[in-house]
């Protein structure tokens, strides 16, 4: 898999965003930071504790200036019928892109063919529409919108500050490095 820093693919694809259906492309994901989060079925266990938690940490999110886009292989017309039965999945108000064609899921390298399902994958993708950071885990390990929102953070300060870099855990404040001769072995 190396879609780190590449360009998204191309795509269309319906979805659902806050009572109304929607038609998403990858024109949509451009001029603004976003995050793809992929999710193996609507009406199921470990996903709805993910988009809950998403959910919750949107309007952060938002004020980052960043868009979050949750995709499944499951319809739109699935995603409003989870929304309107769950209490976790009522929260969102982030766009849930139905894929049941698995076109953005393939565009993204996450499709378990055998299943038709998508892997539990997470992308950062920067204004230009480049993919800056990916995860992928197994099914049953469920993802952190706090970390997430870490990432975002350390992509979006490397981006407006060429030369310099963000160490492990870093966070909002911390010091960064800027990699240079002198550094090397002193770290």
């Amino acid at each position: 898999m190396a879609l780190i820093n590449t360009p998204i693919k191309p795509f269309k694809a319906q979805a659902f965003k806050e009572g109304k259906f929607i038609e998403v492309s990858d024109a949509d994901l451009k001029g603004k930071w976003s995050v793809v989060v992929f999710y193996p079925a609507d009406f199921t266990f470990v996903c709805p504790t993910e988009l809950e938690d998403l959910a919750e940490h949107y309007d952060e999110f938002k004020k980052l200036g960043v868009e979050v886009y949750s995709v499944s292989t499951d319809t739109h017309f699935s995603h409003k019928a989870w929304h309107d039965t769950s209490d976790a999945i009522r929260k969102i108000k982030y766009t849930m892109i139905g894929d049941p064609t698995g076109t953005v899921t393939r565009n993204f390298e996450v499709m378990r063919e055998d299943a038709g399902l998508a892997d539990r994958g997470t992308f950062v993708i920067d204004p230009e529409g480049v993919i800056q950071a990916m995860e992928v885990t197994a099914e049953g390990i469920g993802r952190d919108a706090g970390d997430l929102l870490r990432k975002v953070k350390a992509a979006q300060y490397v981006a407006a500050h060429p030369g310099e870099v963000c160490p492990a855990k870093w966070k909002e404040g911390d010091k960064t490095l800027k990699p240079s001769l002198d550094l090397v072995g002193k770290i």
